[in-house]
């Protein structure tokens, strides 16, 4: 095979691979779509931050959805999970919803939905344009970039009582205090 016919093969994988991840965001009322903002998020590529050096788990928990999707698609073996590139935001906000969902019951996609809710991206449904489409691009690097704020508004779990700056602490400590905000039961 051509290295340009592989190419090929790959954006086609990565399309199918989008198209399993989509529904996995779930709008519980269902009357919007969302696939320009999904593919934003698709397309953004997830940075680790060293200052918070565990955070490179959640890459890891993104990228290890696409075993999944590859072995339930009955991929090619040529196919690889590493010819994807580097791991999505889409992907780690997947995985992630995954994570809250085993800690706090509920369904994963409602989970995603919440964080897109906190972004306030669930004001980006279709079709984007120009303007909107850098905003959604722009909440995202607030994101990847930690510029949120103290207490974490702007990012994925704001928080009303948070005992230190979001901005300094992992990602999983702060889905632990958002959860534990929402369910002081657990």
């Amino acid at each position: 095979m051509t290295s340009n016919r592989l190419a090929e093969v790959y954006l086609q994988w990565q399309e199918a691979y989008f198209h399993w991840l989509v529904p996995q965001v779930k709008d519980p009322e269902e009357r919007k779509t969302y696939w320009d903002m999904l593919r934003i998020m698709f397309q953004k590529e997830l940075v680790w931050m060293p200052p918070v050096p565990l955070d490179g788990d959640r890459i890891d928990d993104g990228l290890e959805l696409r075993t999944e999707f590859l072995l339930a698609a009955d991929a090619p073996r040529f196919i690889s999970p590493d010819g994807f590139g580097a791991c999505s935001f889409l992907e780690m906000l997947v995985a992630l919803s995954r994570r809250l969902a085993f800690l706090a019951g509920n369904d994963a996609p409602g989970w995603a939905w919440q964080l897109v809710v906190n972004l306030e991206l669930h004001k980006m449904s279709d079709p984007l344009g120009r303007v909107r489409s850098e905003r959604a691009g722009e909440i995202l690097d607030r994101v990847i970039w930690r510029h949120y704020n103290p207490d974490g508004t702007g990012g994925l779990f704001p928080l009303a009582w948070p005992e230190r700056d979001q901005k300094e602490v992992e990602l999983w400590y702060q889905m632990a205090a958002y959860v534990g905000e929402m369910h002081p039961e657990y």
